[in-house]
């Protein structure tokens, strides 16, 4: 495994690789990178593993100063599955001031977008600029961002890029937390609590199955459920899967996507309903 940190060099190494599967995180690895990294190795002849904290998808009261930043424990879980490891500097991936932004779909100001106005410009924004610098035939994003792989699809779509999106399920706990580097951020306290958001999601799918037309019902109890609970909920919503949009009448496939605060701490989770 090589880690390489300018532009120059991983495009020296790159340039002839045929078959190249890619990972953008932005570190602190857990294991539910790991098994993006697995699939990846699966895929691929070649595989990329980025890391790099992107400051255009951090508002000016968000945790960009403080995200923990460990490419050396990173790159000892990658030993014997990645190729290369890209760990820019900023000032690499933006020698300039950004002035140019991919406009996300209107998606993007919904949901998390409500509460994180840019976030998904700035995303979409530097995965271009990765996308374009790997190169790859492949990319693996994690299903745990719902709308981050939505955005992301739509974009690889509309600009015709020839890269094969996948979707990986999303890593869990064993009592069903979805992993996150965030987790890290709770009191033992709030560990114990945060596997309720998991339950609260996965009633809101048993209702959904049960009685599939009052969709805003069973958004209002799933979120009282957890504001009872001493949660801060930004939302608790049921989409499509295809594009988050709001469901057709009828529609038979269905995720519950939600978002709250426990504490000081934003965690995300969804749960795909297929009726």
């Amino acid at each position: 495994m090589l880690l390489i940190h300018s532009v120059s060099e991983l495009r020296a190494h790159l340039v002839q690789q045929r078959s190249i599967a890619f990972v953008p995180t932005m570190g602190n690895l857990h294991e539910g990178h790991i098994e993006l990294v697995r699939m990846a190795k699966q895929r691929g002849t070649c595989v990329v593993v980025s890391i790099f904290v992107n400051p255009l998808q951090f508002g000016p009261n968000e945790d960009f100063d403080k995200y923990p930043r460990t490419l050396e424990e990173d790159c000892a879980k990658l030993q014997g599955l990645a190729d290369f490891v890209f760990a820019p500097a900023v000032s690499d991936m933006y020698p300039e001031q950004q002035t140019l932004y991919i406009e996300p779909p209107p998606i993007a100001n919904e949901l998390c977008g409500a509460f994180r106005p840019g976030h998904f410009r700035g995303m979409a924004t530097v995965v271009l600029k990765l996308f374009n610098l790997v190169q790859p035939h492949i990319a693996i994003f994690g299903k745990k961002d719902y709308q981050q792989l939505a955005i992301i699809r739509q974009m690889v779509t509309q600009f015709n890029l020839p890269i094969e999106i996948v979707g990986a399920e999303t890593s869990r706990a064993a009592d069903g937390l979805a992993l996150s580097s965030r987790n890290q951020y709770l009191s033992s306290e709030e560990r114990t609590e945060a596997v309720n958001m998991y339950r609260t999601l996965t009633e809101a799918a048993s209702e959904l199955k049960a009685e599939s037309k009052n969709l805003a019902k069973i958004e209002l109890k799933a979120s009282q459920t957890l504001a009872n609970r001493g949660w801060q909920v930004e939302y608790v919503a049921i989409r499509s899967q295809n594009g988050l949009i709001q469901p057709a009448a009828g529609e038979r496939k269905l995720v519950v996507v939600a978002a709250a605060r426990l504490g000081k701490t934003r965690l995300i989770d969804n749960l795909e309903v297929c009726l």
